[in-house]
């Protein structure tokens, strides 16, 4: 089953500069081979659901061994039966209807 997660680590215990921390984690999903878009609060990830589950638990293993003893990690799981969907054509079908007028 695809799935279109929002994903979203915060380590706890590391001070407060995270991006190496993100940087690991952005590394691990590219590895997988996962679709992603890195924005300024989490990263958005298309893939095979074992796949993305799978990355993820990489990335808590990861930044365990960078030293963070705690992580606070949020996620928002989409999935869809009736057809195949990327997050860039979800939000171009929004952009057109935005040129249209809401209609």
């Amino acid at each position: 089953m695809n799935v279109i997660v929002e994903f979203c680590l915060i380590p706890l215990g590391v001070g407060v500069s995270l991006s190496d921390y993100i940087a690991a984690c952005e590394q691990i999903l590219q590895e997988e081979g996962l679709q992603v878009e890195l924005h300024a609060n989490g990263t958005n990830i298309e893939g095979e659901w074992d796949t993305v589950m799978r990355a993820i638990k990489k990335c808590h293993i990861r930044v365990h061994e960078m030293g963070a003893p705690r992580i606070s990690t949020s996620l928002k799981v989409g999935t869809r039966t009736d057809r195949s969907q990327t997050s860039e054509e979800k939000v171009r079908s929004v952009e057109e209807k935005m040129r249209r007028g809401h209609s």
